[in-house]
């Protein structure tokens, strides 16, 4: 290749050569006038570039989240300028509270427009402030392009990763520069110190009830395996924070559930009565602490280790008695090295620990809801069907907390959710799952409410022929709302009620397969002949409104404040 030193590129030409020196292999998007020149230049690597055209900027920006978080590589969103900035805001806001590697290319009003309100004219820096992306900037000259470019892929990826936003005037990329190209990005990740390791090896050596628990982002295949060979080495008890389920083994020994919304009692309990604490990679947030009751603000007092990619995350709600700045490849291989344990040491725990794991066991046993349609044997029919690799992907709604208590997740990245809480994460997700790994099974678990919010992304399955699974589970409302509704103000249902399509149908109209399960015995069947077809289909599960959690119904709740 002749070196771009020597000839003068458009912006558009640059900032596509950059895309291909960083490794970009996939790109997701709803096209726009504001950045043509960007389009028309990636019309040049199409060999290596795959443009994937979505039918909402929110769709692309889920799908550009989920490739991150398959890959560990920034997921790359190409988006107009306002409105298609703002509707992309949703899987920018998921990226930077799930810390899922992501950029974001938005087109800009010419250079001589801003600040004049010209049409769809905005404000990214303030508009993506810090509590959306990690960097926002504007690139007004073409020449800087790839020393943006790579501080955008370094900053996306490096301590605790995220999203960068960069806005591309549309005149700029136009312009002509005669620039070198940057080279390939590189991780940078802190690692546990020889000090902090033999710290954590003696807090180890004096706890009598230890509990570990995993979550976060910057995982590895290889990472996944060190921590469970840590753990199993140790007879830990293990459990994972809401919607990373995939970060260890459910069949393990030493995994005992997931510390998430609708967290099993008697785990919760383990967890209060634990006097050490080892979490490797989520934050402690609202979510993995039961809006912070698990664990007192800002001692607690049980012992507290916390290891974090992000520095500003350490002692930020909690106080710990170690903190460990490292990346979870570097920590997880640091532990599998670490000197085992004697066992007259881990044998203090062995039957605290298998008595976790056992109440664990219990929560996977069907319950027996309202209905004609029992989502816990459903789930366990999937399960026992779909292989061990199989991703399943899911959206936000109270349909989720069935998946997440009844699917046991058997390997790393079998998982695809949204921490963040976002609706209609499961269709885009799954799409960009199957595109990463078109060999593997692919399974999206959506609520009514959740689907219909980008339920139109099953045209871009349609288009692109890829054969995923999409189950939308039906009960007529936004039922996590009115879960809520019934428990604040009992009977006087407003705003919750859903009058939905009949999506089998809807399925078949965007070519694809439909089924509706009426009888829990017709899944099994319906299961089968969607697997059996080429292409995209979807089960549609009508279920009772009643059953609105696998522990209570919308009448126990009402009737709790009468």
């Amino acid at each position: 290749m002749t070196d771009p030193a020597l000839r003068p590129r458009t912006g558009g030409q640059i900032l596509a050569d950059q895309l291909r020196i960083h490794g970009v292999d996939m790109a997701f998007g709803v096209p726009g006038e504001s950045y043509l020149a960007l389009l028309d230049a990636l019309h040049d690597h199409q060999d290596a570039i795959r443009f994937v055209v979505c039918r909402q900027e929110g769709g692309a920006a889920n799908m550009a989240d989920a490739y991150g978080k398959l890959t560990g590589r920034p997921g790359i969103c190409m988006v107009t300028r306002g409105p298609g900035a703002t509707n992309a805001a949703i899987g920018i806001h998921t990226a930077f509270q799930d810390s899922t590697p992501m950029i974001v290319l938005i087109g800009q009003v010419a250079r001589d427009y801003v600040d004049r309100e010209a049409f769809q004219e905005m404000d990214f820096r303030r508009f993506f402030g810090p509590f959306m992306a990690k960097w926002t900037a504007q690139i007004d000259s073409a020449a800087r392009i790839p020393e943006y470019l790579s501080h955008a892929f370094h900053l996306a990826t490096s301590g605790r990763p995220g999203p960068v936003v960069l806005a591309l005037p549309e005149d700029m990329l136009t312009e002509t520069a005669t620039v070198p190209d940057a080279r390939h990005w590189q991780r940078v990740q802190a690692n546990p110190g020889a000090a902090d390791l033999e710290r954590l090896r003696g807090l180890l050596a004096a706890a009598e009830r230890p509990f570990v628990l995993l979550g976060g982002s910057g995982w590895t295949a290889q990472a996944v395996a060190d921590m469970a060979a840590f753990a199993q080495a140790s007879g830990l008890p293990v459990g994972c924070a809401f919607r990373c389920q995939d970060l260890h083994d459910n069949r393990l020994p030493t995994y005992v559930g997931d510390v998430g919304v609708g967290i099993n009692p008697a785990l919760a309990a383990r967890i209060r009565e634990a006097d050490l604490l080892l979490a490797i990679g989520p934050r402690l947030g609202e979510m993995a602490t039961q809006g912070y009751t698990l664990l007192d603000v800002p001692r607690m007092s049980k012992t507290l280790v916390h290891v974090h990619q992000g520095a500003e995350e350490l002692g930020r709600v909690y106080q710990g008695d170690l903190l460990i700045n490292s990346g979870m490849p570097e920590m997880a291989a640091a532990l599998r090295a670490m000197p085992a344990l004697p066992a007259t040491v881990s044998g203090r725990w062995t039957a605290w620990a298998a008595a976790a794991r056992a109440d664990y066991l219990q929560t996977l046993e069907p319950v027996t809801p309202p209905g004609d349609v029992n989502l816990s044997r459903v789930l366990r029919t999937l399960r026992t069907r779909l292989p061990d690799d199989a991703i399943v992907t899911n959206g936000a709604g109270n349909y989720a907390a069935w998946l997440h208590r009844f699917f046991d997740y058997r390997g790393y990245r079998t998982q695809l959710a949204p921490t963040s809480g976002a609706m209609g994460y499961g269709v885009p997700s799954a799409v960009a799952a199957k595109l990463v790994h078109p060999d593997r099974t692919v399974v999206s678990w959506n609520g009514d409410g959740c689907f219909m919010m980008n339920g139109q992304e099953m045209a871009t399955a349609a288009q692109y022929g890829l054969k995923i699974l999409f189950c939308v589970v039906n009960n007529g409302m936004y039922g996590t709302i009115r879960m809520h509704q019934e428990r604040e103000y009992p009977a006087r249902v407003s705003g919750t009620g859903l009058r939905n399509p009949d999506f089998a149908m809807l399925a078949r109209a965007y070519g694809g397969h439909g089924e509706t399960v009426l009888h829990t015995e017709d899944f099994a069947a319906a299961l089968e002949r969607c697997l059996a077809f080429d292409g995209p289909s979807l089960i549609e599960l009508r279920t009772d409104p009643e059953a609105i959690t696998p522990r209570t119904t919308l009448s126990a709740l009402r009737n709790a404040r009468r």
